[in-house]
């Protein structure tokens, strides 16, 4: 029986760039959607950009533009880059949408008019200096729950504990760095714990993974909370419904982007919603990463009860990435952007490894690069691509380009592959991708030992109907392999398929055999992973520490900042006015330009990364600032002597920051 299935992965928030840890969880939840669909289900992909909250509102004040404009152009951003790695959404919308706004209102009603929701009068850091309630993400200080440092106003990253941003210890503005105070503001709560009781049936009835819902039980043990979903003014989001200066928190409407996406999906191939959030017999599967769990496995079950709609079936949930053994770090080259990284490798390379390491359980990811070449090279070139480049070419030159009959041999060789197709459709169902990686090379490499004992290169120049039947075996096995690999490797599949010259196959095709089938001409599946390349990819990521990094936050953010330094370590650094006496191109490097600086009769050599958002010679002449005593840096294009300052997400939107023309080279700044 065909299954209806939604299927959503985590929102991107629109301020920052996708980038390798972000993709585990897309490319992790596109092989399950390209799997069901493979086998016949009724099954659809939806996302969306996270739009709303105080750091969009901040970083467009700051560039210049609204906020609209801002999330628009990361929209188009983020799907360039999913679209690179082959994640194939069914809808990608915005949650910053007339649909959302209807939707979230719609809910926000009914759970008040059930008595789930309530407001009360709550103490808020204020910030007397920038003149504004500081949202979460723009506080910090030490956890309440477990003491780590320089954690966030809502949630902690090491404990994972949930609170208000007044809960904080020594908490400051991360915008200016001053101490907030306190001040009282009406907010309105969900009443968490109206939903404990269902909550608990819900976890145990197997809709998370068992190391979830031992953390999940953890917090029931401590009580439900309720929790705080207004923010206030300034803010960027959706007005509570009779009010003026309150707004929704973008935690509430954030899932609900799921439900817009949908409406989104259900509005361009003539669908209903209602068959997806209202029919009980729709499959609501999430895939998230395990610092958002608690929105996910307790506020929005809760807000789809409380509010009439289907809750999800199923949550997977992964864990964080590390590379070659420590978190992404962009002065190591291993902080690596979607875009850096399609610059110098083929997405398929990554694909194939994160399908390696993934499984149903919320370990964190280790990602080696010399590893991840190594794979590539052995098991995905050397072996599976292998057999189809010794077998295509020897049929299509020297037997026709046709296939022959099954011997019994043959029949019986396939038939084994064959049989596969219940234990590895159990894998892919289970998220056991790793699983599913070993059966199929484990697959190929029988077939490869077939080959060696039956030699078909020696066989055909004497015996060539003796090959055509060891190739006529070899391609079938090529074929069954490929429908399995399809869903981690669409692009190497669907090359395989205009080889064999056959339609885009069903799961069940499986079961059947090429024979008296003539085939194409063969084309190159992949290339080998060269150390340069690799090489070269983590010096690109390296020079992006030159520029400033984005905002981040909201439910995916960007790295996290740097560990804490006092005033009187800032005050060290000697900032001072620079003229541009010289601008020019550096040969060999995309966004670097050679800068000669003229600081007080004082001349310097900068490398800056902000080729894409000047030319040179708009900057000859031109007064900026510049960290005049950082140390001097050796680059493979010669020594950079300090640093320019700008600001900006990077690439062409890079704003280098200036002084009045009155000011003189040398001059300090404040």
């Amino acid at each position: 029986m065909t299954r209806r299935i939604l299927v959503t992965a985590a929102l991107p928030y629109a301020n920052g760039s996708i980038h390798i840890g972000h993709l585990v969880e897309y490319i992790q939840t596109d092989i399950w959607v390209r799997f069901q669909k493979l086998r016949g289900n009724d099954c659809i992909y939806c996302c969306a950009d996270d739009t709303h909250g105080t750091p969009i509102m901040i970083r467009a004040r700051q560039e210049g533009i609204d906020p609209e404009t801002l999330i628009a152009r990361m929209s188009k951003e983020h799907q360039r880059d999913f679209a690179g790695f082959e994640i194939a959404f069914d809808s990608y919308y915005s949650t910053h949408s007339e649909e959302n706004r209807r939707l979230s209102e719609t809910i926000f009603q009914r759970l008040r008019d059930a008595g789930h929701i309530t407001t009360r009068d709550v103490e808020q850091a204020y910030c007397e200096t920038d003149k504004m309630f500081l949202p979460d993400r723009f506080i910090r200080g030490t956890c309440p729950k477990c003491g780590a440092e320089n954690q966030y106003g809502d949630n902690c990253d090491k404990c994972h504990a949930t609170y208000t941003p007044v809960d904080l210890k020594d908490a400051r503005c991360s915008v200016c760095g001053g101490p907030p105070v306190r001040r009282a503001s009406k907010h309105y709560f969900f009443k968490l714990g109206d939903f404990g009781p269902w909550l608990q049936e819900w976890v145990s009835q197997g809709h998370v993974h068992e190391q979830v819902a031992n953390k999940l039980n953890e917090w029931f043990g401590q009580g439900l909370r309720d929790w705080d979903i207004s923010r206030d003014a300034p803010y960027f989001g959706f007005l509570i419904p009779g009010e003026t200066d309150k707004y929704l928190y973008v935690w509430l409407d954030a899932p609900i982007g799921y439900m817009a996406s949908t409406m989104n999906y259900c509005r361009q191939h003539g669908r209903k919603f209602e068959d997806y959030w209202c029919d009980r017999r729709t499959e609501i599967h999430h895939f998230i990463g395990k610092d958002i769990t608690y929105f996910h496995a307790l506020f929005w079950p809760a807000m789809l009860k409380g509010s009439g709609f289907n809750t999800p079936t199923s949550l997977t949930i992964h864990g964080f990435l590390t590379v070659n053994g420590e978190k992404m770090s962009k002065s190591k080259g291993t902080f690596i952007s979607a875009a850096t990284y399609l610059k110098h490798l083929d997405p398929q390379y990554l694909r194939y490894y994160y399908a390696c390491k993934l499984g149903p359980g919320t370990e964190d990811i280790e990602v080696n690069l010399d590893d991840l070449a190594a794979r590539v090279n052995s098991d995905l070139i050397g072996n599976l691509a292998n057999l189809a480049s010794r077998s295509a070419p020897m049929v299509r030159k020297k037997l026709d380009g046709r296939l022959g009959r099954l011997s019994t041999e043959g029949r019986e060789r396939v038939a084994l592959l064959q049989k596969e197709e219940t234990v590895i459709a159990q894998a892919y169902e289970e998220r056991r991708y790793a699983d599913v990686v070993r059966r199929i090379c484990s697959l190929a490499d029988e077939v490869n030992r077939y080959y060696d004992r039956r030699k078909p290169w020696s066989a055909i120049k004497d015996n060539p109907e003796h090959a055509r039947e060891t190739l006529t075996t070899g391609l079938n096995a090529v074929r069954i392999l490929t429908i399995y690999l399809k869903p981690i490797l669409p692009g190497f599949s669907a090359k395989i398929e205009r080889m064999l010259q056959t339609p885009p196959p069903a799961w069940s095709d499986v079961q059947t055999a090429l024979e008296e089938h003539e085939i194409g001409e063969f084309e190159r599946l992949v290339e080998r992973v060269e150390p340069e390349r690799i090489q070269a990819m983590v010096e690109d990521s390296k020079q992006t520490q030159d520029q400033p990094a984005t905002t981040g936050g909201g439910p995916l953010t960007d790295e996290p900042p740097a560990e804490e330094i006092d005033f009187e370590t800032f005050a060290k650094v000697d900032m001072r006015v620079a003229r541009v006496m010289v601008a020019e191109h550096v040969e060999g490097a995309d966004k670097l330009l050679r800068l000669e600086l003229d600081i007080g009769g004082q001349k310097r050599q900068v490398f800056a990364g902000i080729r894409k958002a000047y030319k040179p010679e708009e900057l000859v002449g031109r007064l900026v600032i510049i960290a005049a005593n950082l140390k001097p840096r050796k680059m493979r294009f010669g020594v950079s002597e300090g640093m320019v300052l700008a600001a900006g997400p990077g690439g062409e939107d890079v704003f280098v920051l200036s002084v009045d023309d009155g000011a003189q080279p040398g001059q300090r700044v404040h």
